[in-house]
């Protein structure tokens, strides 16, 4: 299940109840972040799923969607509401804000 930046957008102007979870390491929240995005890398994923709310609606993100679609997998195999960002965080900088930094 993915949802695309547009609708991402679309979704957090109207102030929709969203965890935004970014799954990328710390280095690369050094280039750029969404903001109010909770910080969880990859590899500490099966270990931190307690600070998640199986209530809440997850949109899951990465660079480029790969990581991120296989974390969202996982975190729905588990009960979760997540969703992949189609085309990561790239494809947010391409398509709603072209001054994000890519990388």
């Amino acid at each position: 299940m993915e949802i695309t930046p547009q609708e991402l957008k679309g979704r957090l102007d109207r102030k929709e109840p969203l965890v935004l979870l970014d799954v990328r390491q710390s280095w690369e929240l050094q280039l750029c972040r969404l903001p109010g995005a909770t910080q969880i890398p990859i590899e500490e994923i099966e270990f931190r799923t307690a600070e998640l709310n199986p209530e809440d609606e997850i949109v899951v993100f990465c660079h480029q969607g790969i990581r991120s679609a296989a974390v969202a997998e996982y975190l729905r195999g588990l009960g979760f509401k997540a969703v992949n960002l189609a085309g990561g965080l790239d494809s947010w900088a391409r398509t709603v804000d072209p001054t994000m930094r890519r990388y």
